[in-house]
């Protein structure tokens, strides 16, 4: 078996990870083979072909590129090791990472049923601001990167987003229905870069950490993103944090989701999220 397969998403970061390769490459010290995708969902169809001649696939790319890889290893039931080198522009589950990448973890991995699809996420997925935001990042223009094109695709998100009427549903609790802005199911701490919508979140933890932010208008998000940003918004009125391993959300109206950054179903009515503990060995 070869020891490493890096997975090289060039487009990742607005082309960040295609300029900076050269660089990030002379500074690996360990040797590797190497794929560069050119389409969506290469890298996952890579990895479900190639996990298994591998003990570590590297996703060398943003969180799009995590996410793909992860659902190859999940999909193919390899148990290589995932490693990361963040060359997007939020790069969200590399900051649950250490330094140290000779050192394994096993993380959770979360796992989204919707009708007879299945998905994984690293990272974390959401209903509603967060998912209409994913989407309108594709539309802001291409000289913005990183957090700024981040605070472009809020914006444009301001103008027009959902407020959702769901039931939702946690372990085997009663379930409520609840009017939602946007709704988080997080096994990391932060998305959009830089916005910590579950700052005690931990990867390894075999819980889900949810944030549920009320029907609010556009005034009181912008009062939000600060604290969220700061993840001070503990215990303010219109949110709640909570944790679950098992959440089920129900529409009557279509839901666009998205996971890890990524758009995972554009018509969704019924969602069933739960968290396999320790399902992945994370190198860092």
């Amino acid at each position: 078996m070869s020891a490493v397969l890096v997975i090289r998403n060039p487009a990742a970061g607005r082309g960040r990870a295609l300029r900076q390769w050269d660089e990030v490459r002379r500074k690996l010290d360990f040797a590797f083979d190497e794929t560069v995708t050119s389409r969506p969902l290469e890298a996952r169809e890579v990895t479900i072909r190639e996990a298994h001649n591998y003990s570590r696939i590297v996703a060398a790319g943003g969180d799009g590129t995590v996410h793909e890889v992860v659902n190859g290893l999940m999909q193919s039931g390899s148990r290589a090791a995932l490693g990361v080198i963040p060359l997007g522009s939020g790069d969200d589950f590399a900051k649950l990472l250490s330094r140290d990448s000779r050192k394994t973890r096993q993380f959770d991995v979360g796992r989204i049923v919707c009708g007879t699809e299945v998905r994984y996420f690293a990272n974390g997925m959401d209903i509603g601001f967060g998912a209409h935001g994913a989407r309108n990042v594709a539309r802001v223009p291409r000289f913005l990167t990183g957090f700024g094109a981040y605070l472009a695709a809020l914006g444009l998100t301001l103008l027009r987003y959902p407020l959702l009427r769901v039931r939702l549903q946690l372990d085997d609790a009663p379930p409520f229905d609840f009017a939602t802005a946007m709704t988080a199911v997080m096994n990391g701490t932060t998305f959009g870069g830089s916005f910590r919508v579950c700052p005690e979140a931990r990867p390894d933890d075999g819980l889900l950490d949810l944030l549920l932010v009320d029907a609010v208008g556009r005034l009181e998000i912008l009062r939000l993103v600060p604290k969220i940003l700061r993840g001070a918004h503990a215990g303010h009125p219109r949110l709640r944090l909570l944790r679950a391993r098992r959440v089920t959300i129900e529409s009557e109206e279509p839901l666009l989701v998205e996971a890890d950054g990524e758009i995972a179903f554009e018509t969704a009515s019924r969602l069933e999220i739960g968290i396999l503990p320790g399902a992945l060995a994370v190198l860092g």
